[in-house]
């Protein structure tokens, strides 16, 4: 997801996201460890995903 993106969304469907985001990561996480992935990249994106996401829960919660 892009930052725009995150942007745009509410608190709740940011939280109920971060939930999604972080499940992905941890299944495919697993499944790297198991096999590697064809794209070990898109463990980087996910992560990075996660984090924005939890930045913008940060933020809107300090204003």
């Amino acid at each position: 997801m892009k930052q725009s993106e995150i942007k745009e969304l509410s608190v709740a469907e940011l939280q109920e996201k971060l939930g999604e985001t972080k499940k992905s990561y941890s299944d495919l996480k697993l499944a790297h460890a198991i096999s590697p992935l064809e794209n070990p990249i898109q463990l980087r994106s996910v992560r990075r995903t996660v984090a924005r996401i939890a930045t913008e829960l940060t933020k809107r919660e300090l204003q």
